[in-house]
């Protein structure tokens, strides 16, 4: 896989997954050809930065290589959630993983990036612990220390609510490009930061600027944003909505429109980058449809149906060596693998199975050799599930965890389930075996761990965690 660089779940979608048991059927779209470099930065409403402890350091690598010691963007090096770590620990003490820190952080779903020692994610003040809030009419942006959990800057912008019944936003997870962060709000207020200092470079309301869609047109719990941006070069994209721009491209250094693209539905699911006969290949999981891109210019180069009948494609697509690309969703949706192949200029997408069986509804799997690993369910029972990728038949089904998320290093899976239950477990095509398992968390937990050396980064709607889970 092409390794897309830069930076949760988007993790709008999550909540409204859990809560849109009925859906409306609204469609949407009219076509543009892609845009120009025609639009200047146009700022969200004011927001304020405070920073303490801005130091100077070298810029980072290329976001293009991934390095040890980071996790730059949503899923991780790869986006995958699999990070090439050893000396992980065989097992855990009774009590559970050594915690390094523990602080207060507040309500959200983002996940959690970290680069050059620092950790990067976003939260709204509130109570985490009900329905019903309150919540802040706030949202902040926030750096920490990874070694102490001390905060670095914050920055804090107006983001009004919007039906936060099963969880607040924000609910998309940041992204690190060089000496940049770039987020998005639940009210998709985009912002480009100094990494050091929180200084916004340059800002963008999706809505004013370029009559985004304010929300996905057809769930009905409506959560708020959730994409996760991805980088390609010298530009971030993500999803948009609306006429001739489902997808849209922004230069890094300055905010300007590369392109924009695209006529079909939005989702809340994060884009990922491909690699097909040496070309790379931007994958769009839209609210109807599976699409690939060209990332250069937002040249749309194939699509395929998947329509969960309400735009909530949430999950992220995993793709394989073999050219399979896995995707998967609630409702009226399911399982399906489409084996990509080039054809001189022309992409085909064949589908080669599909299944209602297993529905991975917004929470991350992942692909270890031919199994795709992840937990199935809608609205009842969880079951943490191994499905061929080759067959889309289901290996077996383990009920033991709720909802999770998971990531795979060292031969280990680490599973984080919504009730706050962390797991060491081994996965094979055989079975699961859990070796060790703790209580982490009292509220729901709906963001991936990150997992940067024998160092595992953790929140839920209350607070951030770090845990030893190396070798002693």
């Amino acid at each position: 896989m092409l390794a897309a660089i830069g930076l949760t779940p988007r993790l709008a979608c999550r909540t409204a997954l859990v809560a849109a048991a009925t859906v409306g059927a609204l469609a949407a779209g009219t076509a543009l050809s892609p845009g120009r470099l025609d639009a200047r930065a146009s700022a969200p409403r004011p927001g304020r930065t405070s920073a303490r402890d801005v130091a100077t350091r070298p810029s980072l690598t290329p976001a293009t290589e991934p390095t040890a010691g980071a996790w730059r963007q949503w899923g991780g090096p790869n986006r995958n959630f699999i990070v090439d770590a050893t000396g992980l620990a065989e097992k855990w003490p009774e009590a559970g993983p050594r915690v390094v820190w523990s602080r207060a952080l507040g309500t959200g779903h983002s996940a959690i990036v970290a680069d050059e020692g620092r950790l990067f994610t976003m939260y709204r003040p509130g109570n985490g612990r009900t329905r019903q809030g309150p919540w802040d009419g706030d949202e902040l942006v926030i750096a920490l220390d990874a070694t102490t959990g001390s905060t670095i800057w914050e920055h804090k912008y107006p983001s009004k609510l919007q039906d936060f019944s099963f969880g607040a936003g924000p609910h998309s997870t940041p992204l690190v490009v060089a000496d940049r962060v770039f987020t998005i709000g639940t009210n998709r207020e985009l912002f480009a930061f100094d990494k050091r200092s929180g200084k916004v470079l340059w800002s963008h309301d999706l809505v004013k600027a370029f009559n985004s869609p304010p929300l996905l047109i057809r769930p009905v719990v409506k959560t708020g944003y959730g994409c996760s941006p991805i980088a390609f070069k010298e530009t971030i994209i993500c999803s948009v909505g609306g006429p001739g721009q489902s997808v849209m491209a922004f230069r890094q250094s300055d905010g300007r429109v590369a392109w924009k693209s695209g006529d079909f539905l939005t989702s809340e699911a994060p884009p990922i980058l491909i690699e097909l006969a040496g070309r790379p290949q931007l994958v769009i999981f839209g609210g109807g449809t599976i699409n690939g891109l060209d990332p250069e210019t937002g040249q749309v180069l194939w699509s395929h149906p998947h329509d969960p009948g309400n735009d909530l494609n949430c999950s992220t697509p995993l793709w394989g060596p073999d050219n399979i690309l896995f995707v998967s969703s609630a409702y009226k949706a399911g399982s399906r693998a489409i084996r990509l192949r080039q054809e001189g200029e022309a992409t085909v997408a064949e589908e080669l199975w599909f299944t209602n069986r297993v529905r991975f509804m917004f929470l991350n799997a992942v692909r270890v050799g031919d199994y795709i690993y992840g937990t199935t369910g809608d609205f009842g029972p969880a079951f943490l599930t191994a499905l061929d990728v080759k067959t889309g038949k289901t290996a077996w089904q383990y009920r033991g965890f709720g909802r999770a998320s998971l990531v795979y290093a060292d031969g280990k899976a680490i599973i984080l389930d919504e009730d706050g239950d962390l797991a060491l477990a081994r996965l094979t095509p055989e079975a699961v075996t859990v070796v060790s398992q703790a209580k982490i968390f009292d509220t729901t937990s709906w963001s991936v761990p990150t997992l940067v050396g024998p160092r595992l980064y953790a929140r839920d709607r209350e607070k951030i965690v770090a845990l030893d889970v190396g070798a002693r």
